[in-house]
């Protein structure tokens, strides 16, 4: 019996760090909950940390200008999404989350959102400015303009430009441009993460965990079968 009973603790010590090991990848995972009720003071949210400084900042000056006092636009990097939860979903939730309790002097949202994991864009808009800003405009926005250049090189930074940019031509008054040509540089961005300091940055959290489960283990069987 009291073998038997060990045999049992230790199954449940084994199965427990197995689900521990398996949460890991989704421990990552970002949801609206993680954003405060109030707008963030800053206009860029680089949650997935794709961003340089300096490239931040510039961003932040081009989206002040293309609100100019007439809407609240703002860039949104994220890491991952939860599991089931597209990015377009994400992005309404947050437009609701921000604009529940706004302000009287607070503008209307436009969003434009980055998926570093899956490579997805999405531009988003406030109801009210649908009439000088259509749906059309802004899908085609999220799926061409802003998502070209992060699918053909993680340019996170030029595909933000080129969005703002051809948001602005239409917010001015003008027609819509389009989306950008599309035009080859030898100059590579250098504030995006490398695929091999990715790889790095994932294997080193993986040696960790299989460090922690080889230290309790051994440890939880030797308890378990010296009582």
């Amino acid at each position: 019996m009291p073998v038997l009973r060990s045999s049992r603790v230790l199954g449940v010590l084994i199965s427990i760090l197995l689900g521990l090991i398996l949460l890991v990848p989704g421990a990552f995972a970002i949801t609206t909950d993680e954003f405060s009720v109030a707008r963030p003071e800053g206009h860029v949210v680089d949650s997935a940390d794709v961003l340089s400084r300096v490239s931040r900042s510039q961003i932040e000056g081009r989206l002040v200008e293309l609100g100019n006092e007439r809407l609240d636009a703002r860039l949104i990097t994220l890491r991952k999404l939860d599991y089931g939860v597209s990015l377009s979903n994400f992005g309404s939730s947050l437009i609701d989350r921000w604009s529940t309790n706004a302000g009287e002097k607070e503008l209307p949202l436009l969003l434009m959102l980055i998926d570093a994991q899956t490579k997805q864009t999405v531009v988003l808009a406030d109801t009210s400015l649908r009439s000088t800003l259509s749906d059309a405009l802004l899908q085609s926005t999220g799926r061409t303009t802003l998502n070209k250049p992060v699918v053909g090189g993680e340019r996170y930074q030029q595909a933000s430009f080129d969005a703002i940019a051809r948001l602005q031509v239409v917010l001015d008054g003008g027609d819509d441009p389009g989306p950008p040509i599309e035009t080859f540089s030898a100059i590579k961005q250098t504030n995006i993460p490398s695929k091999e300091q990715t790889q790095n940055s994932n294997a080193t959290l993986w040696v960790v965990v299989l460090m922690v489960v080889g230290t309790i283990v051994p440890m939880a069987t030797w308890w378990v079968f010296s009582r």
